[in-house]
């Protein structure tokens, strides 16, 4: 996404400068032949019309075009994008820093739901982790969240409600995807619960009113930490190396069909 949002970029400056050369070549021509239509009048002492064409050029004369202003700083979309990626390797440079090697951490998975941005695998079980890195106070009723932002004063500068491109909530926005991983691997005799976890990384996230969660929310990557910690299912190496290499076979399947 962070790609694809640095090309259009490109893209759109590429299209920005096309465009002022094209109407620049319009302009240079224009003043040419005018240029040219005068001096063979005056060459030809007809003086009507040098001095209409002289009349032309003032009425009609048109600004030369100026130059676009390219962006060379990243857009809005890409810093957020940053902010995100930075979020998440915060995550995994802590969750690496204290689990073990019967963990595995799987980044990016994807299905036609959506994306994951992190799947925990272990033998307490598997978690879901949707990381945003929000510099707000998020209030959350259900599957409706809101971001309150506040200046160094403590005066409130700006609510918004959060959601992804297609209009959804963090915590829809992680269980459609996650509800569909769970079908797949209970369908392949898998039947693992998977916990769904949304993790604020900024460092001045807080979390506001909460209530009717349809995921768990925390602050911090301790958070996961802490879950992981929890006791729940137990899976056996066997069944942890099963689970992920289906994991890894339905991101590709559905890698495969998105591109076709």
């Amino acid at each position: 996404m962070l790609a694809d949002a640095s090309r259009h970029r490109d893209a759109a400056a590429r299209r920005a400068l096309a465009g002022y050369e094209d109407q620049l070549l319009q302009y240079r021509t224009w003043r040419q032949g005018l240029r040219v239509s005068r001096d063979r009048a005056r060459a030809q002492r007809a003086w009507w019309t040098w001095l209409r064409l002289s009349l032309s050029t003032w009425r009609r004369n048109p600004r030369m075009p100026r130059p676009p202003v390219l962006a060379d700083a990243p857009t809005d979309l890409e810093a957020k994008l940053r902010a995100g990626i930075a979020g998440e390797e915060l995550v995994a440079s802590e969750l690496g820093d204290v689990l073990g090697d019967e963990w595995t951490l799987v980044r990016g998975y994807r299905n036609r739901h959506g994306e994951i941005d992190q799947l925990l695998l272990g033998p307490p079980g598997l978690l879901a982790i949707e990381i945003k890195n929000l510099n707000a106070t998020v209030h959350v009723d259900g599957d409706r969240w809101r971001a309150d932002k506040y200046d160094n004063y403590g005066n409130l500068v700006e609510q918004r409600v959060i959601t992804d491109r297609k209009g959804r909530s963090p915590s829809v926005q992680l269980n459609e995807p996650a509800d569909a991983l769970e079908r797949f691997l209970h369908a392949r005799s898998q039947p693992v619960a998977i916990q769904r976890l949304v993790v604020l990384t900024h460092h001045r996230s807080r979390l506001g009113s909460c209530r009717n969660l349809t995921v768990r929310l925390g602050v911090s990557p301790g958070f996961v930490l802490a879950v992981a910690g929890e006791p729940a299912g137990r899976l056996n190496a066997r069944q942890c190396a099963e689970i992920a290499r289906l994991i890894r076979h339905d991101h590709e399947f559905n890698a495969r069909a998105r591109r076709t």
